[in-house]
């Protein structure tokens, strides 16, 4: 005998059936174990239902059906901050795929792109290429442009040009009566300061107009040595970064590489320390900036002058859906002590990689008429992953990542980078003195809680 909850759940299925046709997959369907899945697969996601829009009047229709279904929706371009959205009960909630929602238009006398909602930052990448132009991206290309963006941003530019969110222009977006707003700073104010920051807990974006940066090449790279050289080169890196310009912003990390056939065979198997990142100089000038580092003497340097669209390939994050728990903490200053700390904990063979990012710099300023979020409280991001490959490795992986980041704690702010935040951690922290005001945009825009967000206000 169904209880009244079953029934209740078979009429709210029925309804969305009725409205979405064949394009809502339930579960119980022959697509939906597909269809769920995130790009972090170590995230067991099982919503009420997933649909897949094509185009913001799909959206508008979706959020409507989904509405009057007494159901909530979940935004998701690509599923990398999975692991964020877990700690949400999804049993009533319809997730919103928007893979199938791509495409970028560069206006390049303008310096900007309408991107829409699914879109990755290699689609940017390749489209803004042609006219000599770049973007505020992450380390990786597969990630989605409007997730990494309204949630901060940070990229191997951030030092010199502030985080990704500052460089969002409008926001195009189906909100919680179904309707299709424009946010900007002429329209909607209240809207465009929140979603900046507040991302998914506002609507489903459907659309951005972002800013782009005149960098047809850029001097990038990265260096390597064994992991058993980690002392002395995390010294020289945290001396390095206490006196290079606002142009170079790296990144110092330890990696613990299986035996994977994929991998390069200088690579497979062992563990090695690597600084990467840009510098956004001459060549003569750059090539004087990392002499100290050069001086000891790395294995592997690939710095060079390299096409803008390669610089996402630097930084070597995963090209393929990946099992990983992290976790991470905002560091106001690097002293010995916690160098001494990064040389300890990342020696553990359970961390696939350990990594202190220097930040600072215009990522730390806040911007006049900025949004929610528009700076990181600290010039150091200290962050942790580890691969959880089954679901019983899930709980040591999570152990391993945050053991690493409980050493720092000394040196650690009370703030968090929107960026890197996966379940399991306070977002105050990550919104701040924002956070009121946030609850007070989301209560006049979603007064009912109907977007499910990864990181909720």
């Amino acid at each position: 005998m169904l209880s009244s909850t079953d029934i209740a759940l078979d009429e709210r299925a029925e309804k969305l059936r009725e409205a979405l046709g064949t394009r809502v997959v339930l579960a119980g369907d022959p697509d939906y174990d597909a269809v769920r899945v995130a790009w972090n697969v170590a995230v067991e996601q099982r919503p009420f239902a997933v649909v897949t829009p094509e185009s913001a009047e799909d959206v508008v229709a979706v959020v409507r059906a989904v509405t009057a279904a007494g159901l909530r929706l979940a935004p998701q371009s690509t599923g990398h901050a999975a692991p964020a959205l877990a700690d949400t009960d999804l049993s009533d909630v319809v997730l919103v795929r928007l893979a199938a929602l791509r495409g970028v238009t560069v206006n390049p006398e303008t310096r900007t792109a309408i991107v829409l909602g699914g879109s990755h930052w290699n689609d940017v990448l390749a489209a803004a290429a042609p006219y000599g132009l770049t973007a505020l991206h992450g380390s990786a290309g597969d990630v989605s442009v409007a997730g990494y963006s309204l949630n901060g941003g940070v990229s191997f530019y951030a030092r010199a040009h502030g985080l990704g969110v500052n460089a969002v222009r409008a926001v195009q977006m189906v909100t919680a009566d179904g309707s299709l707003v424009r946010a900007s700073a002429e329209e909607n104010e209240d809207l465009f300061w929140a979603v900046r920051g507040g991302s998914g807990a506002f609507g489903i974006v459907v659309s951005l107009e972002i800013e782009l940066l005149p960098y047809a090449d850029v001097f990038a790279g990265m260096l390597l040595w064994d992991a058993s050289h980690t002392p002395v080169v995390s010294r020289a890196w945290k001396d390095w970064t206490s006196s290079v310009p606002e142009s170079v912003t790296s990144t110092l990390r330890v990696l613990h590489l299986p035996p994977l056939p994929e991998l390069p065979p200088f690579l497979s198997g062992r563990s090695v320390v690597v600084i990467d990142g840009a510098v956004l100089e001459s060549d003569a000038r750059a090539a004087e900036l990392l002499l100290p580092l050069r001086e000891l003497a790395p294995e592997v340097d690939t710095f060079a002058r390299i096409p803008a669209a390669a610089l996402v390939q630097v930084h070597m994050d995963p090209p393929q859906p990946t099992p990983a728990m992290t976790r991470h903490r905002m560091l106001g200053s690097l002293p010995d002590e916690a160098v001494a700390a990064f040389v300890a904990v990342s020696e553990d063979p359970a961390l696939f990689i350990a990594e202190l990012r220097h930040v600072g710099g215009a990522a730390s300023r806040p911007v006049p008429g900025g949004g929610a979020v528009s700076a990181l409280a600290g010039d150091y991001v200290v962050h942790a992953i580890a691969v959880a490959p089954v679901p019983e490795a899930v709980p040591p992986a999570l152990a391993a990542a945050t053991a690493f980041v409980e050493a720092f704690e000394p040196w650690a702010h009370d703030a968090l980078a929107l960026t890197f935040l996966d379940g399991g951690m306070d977002r105050a922290f990550g919104f701040g003195a924002s956070l009121d005001r946030l609850r007070a945009v989301k209560a006049q825009w979603d007064p009912r809680n109907v977007f499910a967000a990864s990181n909720p206000v």
